[in-house]
């Protein structure tokens, strides 16, 4: 019989997450020094002030990790996805950055960053089910 119990949550459990966190938080400072993770949020207003596109994520590691972007769809092709991108690229760099790394799914935008020099390194098949998910990164060695 297992001296341990196992909890699901439905909720949060801000307690055993701070425990997780901070344990191995310590553990990868051991091992590699402090990483300072920082977030981004870069966004786009029209000329009334709405939001018409954004991204947002974090650094750390050296690295720079884009956890969402989206352009409302009139905005779409029209260049302001690539200019977010440059932004938050330039961003990186002034935070000591080596690249970017982000995920799409097969059904949104590949291309988009296949032309914008982000590389493929990973593929999710069935997630969702019948699409994938792509993992990109970039380099931003000059």
């Amino acid at each position: 019989m297992s001296q341990y119990r196992f909890q699901f949550t439905l909720g949060a459990d801000p307690q055993a997450r701070a425990v997780v966190q901070q344990g191995l938080k310590a553990f990868n400072v051991e091992q590699i020094g402090d990483y300072a993770y920082r977030d981004v949020e870069l966004y786009a207003r029209d000329a009334a002030g709405k939001v018409v596109g954004g991204l947002f994520g974090h650094s750390g590691m050296g690295w720079l990790y884009v956890d969402y972007l989206w352009l409302a769809e009139a905005q779409r092709g029209a260049g302001l996805g690539a200019q977010l991108l440059a932004l938050v690229e330039a961003e990186a760099r002034e935070r000591g950055c080596v690249g970017v790394f982000l995920y799409t799914y097969s059904f949104q935008a590949p291309d988009f960053y296949h032309r914008l020099g982000y590389q493929p390194m990973g593929v999710l098949d069935d997630c969702p089910p019948g699409h994938q998910r792509l993992y990109l990164k970039k380099s931003l060695a000059d």
